[in-house]
Parts: C-alpha cells; structure tokens; sequence
C-alpha cells in the first residue's frame, strides 16, 4: 500500500492526500495498492501544486495492529509529530491509528524518496 506526503508552505505541516486534498491526519489518507496506477496521477496533481506544498512523494505503507503505518521510520515521525514529548504534536489525540503509528515495526526507506535522490 502507499499514501501521498507533503510538507504544507504556509507552516510546515506534514499532510497527506485525500480525494483531491490535503487533509493533516495519517488517519485521514487516501491508500493505494503498490501497483495503483491512480497513486501516481495523485503524486501528478499533488506536485503541480507548487504553491501549497511541497516535496510531495508516495511512502510505502505496512500493516501494524490490523490498521496501515509508513513502513520506514523517518515517514512515522512526520505522520506522529516531533518526538521531544507524547503530548506534542498529532501524537497527542491518541487513537488505534496514533497506536498503530508507534508500534510499527520495519525501517525500511520509502522507494519514493529514494526515486527523488537517485540520479539520473
């Protein structure tokens, strides 16, 4: 499975894609399977977006307490908020979502983050 990220200009925001949005919740995310040719045409719509977000990319997700968490570990942090506190950041709210995000297990990298850095 995969899910759209992208840093919102206007704070730093780490959002993510759903039906033709940034929405700022993991929770909140549209999912794709891996070989979803509607994944990419999301990634397209979400870049032409150059005023609202930026850097914006496909993670690979995992399946952690029956529910979907980014498979590496970098993409968790962002979707939980900084790491300083448990009481800081979308951490915070709490949830089976939030308890699927911190229990989640693999560090692998992103592929759409090692497609951005890979040159050409």
């Amino acid at each position: 499975m995969k899910a759209l990220t992208a840093n919102r200009l206007t704070d730093g925001e780490v959002v993510f894609w759903k039906s033709g949005q940034w929405v700022t919740r993991f929770a909140d995310a549209e999912l794709w399977a891996d070989d979803d040719p509607a994944a990419g045409e999301a990634e397209g719509q979400g870049k032409t977006q150059p005023t609202t977000v930026v850097d914006a990319y496909l993670i690979d997700l995992v399946e952690s307490e029956g529910l979907w968490a980014p498979l590496s570990y970098r993409e968790r942090i962002r979707a939980l908020g900084p790491t300083n506190h448990l009481h800081h950041g979308k951490q915070a709210e709490g949830g089976a979502v939030i308890e699927a995000l911190q229990h989640a297990h693999g560090a692998a990298r992103s592929t759409g983050r090692v497609n951005l850095i890979k040159r050409k």
